[in-house]
């Protein structure tokens, strides 16, 4: 029987990661290990996700016991100082939290007999890609501390020796609705801007490309890496994870939303600066490993999927940047109150 750990579990991702690990292994036992900065950033959740979980467990990953991750057959680590703004308002807690911690975790985890420990990494260490399509061999090129993080998470978990299959799985960019829903990825902005403002404004001029990859798949490709074997991939693996028909550039995910909420006006600053965030992504390898746990979301399906969430919601805030759904917000508002310290650690105080 599987006994699973998922590490960050409430935050965007994490819900969606629970409900397809329940739905698959209805026999396993499932539990979750979370500081618990975005628990209150429920978004028109009837119950919990946290519902298939047998214990939730609540802690700083910066300091989970010794002993504690004896007896998982498996380890995700979600857990992460998410998105570039907050990697550059919190540049050292990125690397202790997204970097230092992870391979703090993986090293425990390897000294006490996990089978399989799976890294959420992702496509942005490629930065800068014009060209072809990146593939996992390729040059990397981290242009931010959160990109940074990430790769070199990747690079110190390579030397951890033992039999742990370790997979690090590059997820393109996330999009689509969660129980804990952010509005700080790009295709969530596009559909939240065109459902309370009716007009999406692209800041560049729309040419560069984004790889996207619903939550809801991004749950699939982590019920593969938990059970990956060695022989799949080798045991230690960093894989693009995402769907080649999931290469999108940013005008046309504007476009597609706007004609998914009638109405909705699109303006494209044509004359905008080149954005050196562009990237195209070969998921060749992912399929080709993986093909029964490929993406199924289409971008219709991650548009509507969200339409409807926020229609749930009651969503119509045009100001939502400056709301609980922007994660740096939500961090700096814990901060600004008091609740965290600036290291991010729970004031013991409060």
């Amino acid at each position: 029987m599987m006994k699973i750990l998922i590490i960050g579990n409430m935050g965007y991702v994490g819900p969606a990661v629970i409900k397809e690990l329940a739905r698959c292994h209805p026999d396993a036992v499932l539990h979750g290990y979370d500081n618990a900065y975005f628990a209150h950033c429920l978004t028109g959740a009837q119950t919990l996700p946290e519902r298939h979980l047998e214990k939730q467990f609540f802690g700083d990953v910066r300091k989970i016991p010794e002993g504690m991750l004896d007896g998982y057959t498996a380890v995700v680590q979600l857990a992460a100082i998410s998105n570039d703004p907050m990697g550059s308002r919190f540049a050292a807690m990125t690397k202790e939290i997204n970097q230092e911690a992870t391979v703090r975790i993986a090293r425990q985890a390897a000294r006490e007999n996990v089978k399989n420990f799976v890294f959420a990494s992702s496509c942005s260490v490629y930065g800068v890609a014009s060209g072809e399509p990146r593939k996992e061999g390729d040059a990397l090129s981290p242009m931010t501390d959160y990109a940074r993080s990430k790769i070199d998470s990747e690079e110190a978990l390579g030397g951890i020796g033992g039999d742990m299959v370790i997979t690090n799985l590059r997820f393109a960019t996330a999009c689509g609705m969660s129980e804990r829903l952010r509005l700080d990825l790009v295709l969530n902005d596009f559909v939240a801007c065109a459902l309370s403002q009716k007009k999406i404004t692209v800041l560049s001029d729309g040419t560069p490309w984004r790889p996207l990859i619903d939550v809801m798949d991004m749950g699939r490709a982590i019920d593969w890496a938990v059970q990956r074997d060695a022989s799949t991939g080798g045991r230690i693996l960093s894989i693009n994870t995402g769907s080649n028909q999931r290469n999108h550039q940013v005008r046309d995910l504007a476009y597609a939303v706007a004609e998914a909420v009638p109405g909705t006006s699109v303006s494209i600053n044509e004359g905008a600066a080149v954005d050196s965030r562009s990237y195209k992504v070969d998921f060749s390898l992912y399929e080709s490993l993986a093909p029964h746990h490929q993406p199924q979301m289409t971008l219709n399906d991650s548009i509507q999927g969200l339409i409807d969430g926020l229609t749930r919601m009651n969503f119509k805030d045009a100001d939502f940047r400056g709301s609980d759904l922007m994660r740096l917000q939500v961090l700096q508002g814990h901060v600004d109150e008091g609740r965290l310290t600036d290291t991010l650690a729970w004031d013991s105080d409060q």
